[in-house]
Order: C-alpha cells, then sequence, then structure tokens
C-alpha cells in the first residue's frame, strides 16, 4: 500500500510539472499547435516544426525555458490556453480584438498574409470572384472572419483544420479556399497534380503573436526578451528563410532594428 501511495503522489507531480506553470527556471511549459499547417505550424517525422514552433524553440533557447509541444484544432486553441491546458499557443494566430478578450499576447513575430487558392481554371481571381462559390476556411481563422466581411454572397465551408479544407478542395468538394498565404503557396508548390494556384495574395498589418494566458506576465516578458533577442542576433531571419524564403522580411524584425 505504501509503495502504491508514493507511486500516486510521484504521478500527480509530474502531471503538475506539465501543465499550467508560469514559466519558472526548470518548468516544462505545454505549447498548443498544430500538425498539419505548413510552412507555420506542422508536424514531420514524429517532430513539431515549422515557422512558428521554431522560432518559440530559439526563444526558449535564449531564456532557458523547456518546451513540450501538442496537437490540437485551431478553433479550439485559445480556449485551451485560457484554460490552462497549454502554456503557450503557437500556429500564427492574428492578434485581433476579439480573442484579445480570451488570452494575452507576446510582442508581434510577424504579420498576417492570406491567398485565395483555387484551381488554375476556377476563376477566381480576388474577393469580388467569390460570390455564390463554396470557399473553404478553417473555422474560427482570420481567413474566416475575412471571407465574412469581403466576400459575404460566398458561400463559407467551414473546416477544423487545413488538412479538411485542402482535400476537400483537391477533390472539387469546393471551388476555393482562403488559407494564411505562406501555407497556401506551399500546397500549391507540393500539389501539382491538382493544378492549385494563388491566386491573390492580401496583406494585412495585424501580428501574429504567441497566446498565453491572460496574468502570466512573467511568461510573456520571458517571450519578449527572447524574441528580442533572437531579432537581434539575426536567428529571426534565418527561421523566416528557411520555412518562408518568397516572403518578404518587415523591416521590424531585420536585425539591429
Amino acid at each position: 500500500m505504501r509503495k502504491l501511495i508514493v507511486t500516486v503522489l510521484a504521478a500527480a507531480l509530474t502531471l503538475t510539472a506539465c501543465g499550467g506553470s508560469d514559466g519558472g527556471a526548470g518548468d516544462t511549459l505545454r505549447v498548443g499547435t498544430l500538425s498539419d499547417s505548413k510552412p507555420n505550424a506542422y508536424q514531420e517525422n514524429g517532430t513539431y516544426t515549422g515557422f512558428d514552433n521554431e522560432l518559440l524553440k530559439a526563444i526558449a533557447a535564449k531564456e532557458g525555458l523547456k518546451l513540450e509541444f501538442a496537437a490540437t484544432e485551431f478553433s479550439a486553441l485559445l480556449g485551451q490556453v485560457a484554460n490552462g491546458t497549454f502554456d503557450i499557443g503557437s500556429s500564427a494566430i492574428s492578434q485581433t480584438e476579439a480573442r484579445k478578450k480570451t488570452v494575452a499576447f507576446s510582442a508581434p513575430y510577424n504579420y498576417q498574409a492570406l491567398g485565395i487558392e483555387a484551381t488554375e481554371t476556377a476563376g477566381l481571381t480576388d474577393e469580388n470572384s467569390l460570390a455564390g462559390k463554396r470557399i473553404g476556411v478553417v473555422q474560427g481563422t482570420v481567413s474566416d472572419t475575412w471571407l465574412g466581411t469581403n466576400a459575404p454572397n460566398a458561400q463559407a465551408v467551414r473546416f477544423p483544420n487545413d488538412a479538411a479544407a485542402l482535400n476537400a478542395l483537391k477533390t472539387g468538394a469546393i471551388d476555393g479556399a482562403v488559407f494564411d498565404q505562406a501555407t497556401a503557396e506551399d500546397y500549391a508548390k507540393n500539389n501539382a497534380d491538382a493544378k492549385l494556384k494563388v491566386t491573390k495574395t492580401i496583406t494585412t498589418t495585424i501580428p501574429h503573436g504567441f497566446a498565453v494566458k491572460k496574468g502570466n506576465t512573467e511568461l510573456i516578458t520571458k517571450i519578449n526578451d527572447g524574441l528580442k533577442k533572437v531579432v537581434a542576433d539575426g536567428t529571426w531571419v534565418r527561421v523566416h528563410d528557411r520555412f518562408e524564403p518568397a516572403a518578404p522580411v518587415p523591416a521590424d524584425f531585420k536585425p539591429g532594428q
């Protein structure tokens, strides 16, 4: 019986250390991310990678933080950060005013850009051409909001993740889709048989940020401090060039800024 009690206590301590931490030394921070959203956040050969996750790893290395990644759906991620399931949300999360009511954000580490994607013969060239068309978006994303605002006569078809939307696009279940611009370019490049094309890029000034539970100022301070360091020493640019080589580097993230 004594051995059983000790085992249960050890398990409880392990679970406590894995989640809901404040980012102190020795804590393992649970990071909620996506498994299928190239090039920002995805899983490859059992490892979570992508621009956002590799940048976060670099920040953590600067600050002595330990990370543990786990996949979730984007529509659930911010709620899971807010309730303490995850300490950090990492998945090209745009810092909208609505989202700031649920979670706190780090300083900006990139800016949002969207891409309309369709087959080469679909005739979807801009937002005005989407009326009456079935257009896929991932539920709860900026793409979802953008479509409702800029193409209200399009028929929005909402999916839980990028993979489901891409599959629907490739099989003809939808006429087009709106993804993050870098993701859309990656899909066009790696699905040549489907003859996909990014027909329009929409740039915005909406910043991306890592999501953190409100009130966890210690963790936000560490992330922001590490972000300054990886920008200053050129790490940001190196990670960017690895995952998004075709995208311009915003002036904010060039070394020495």
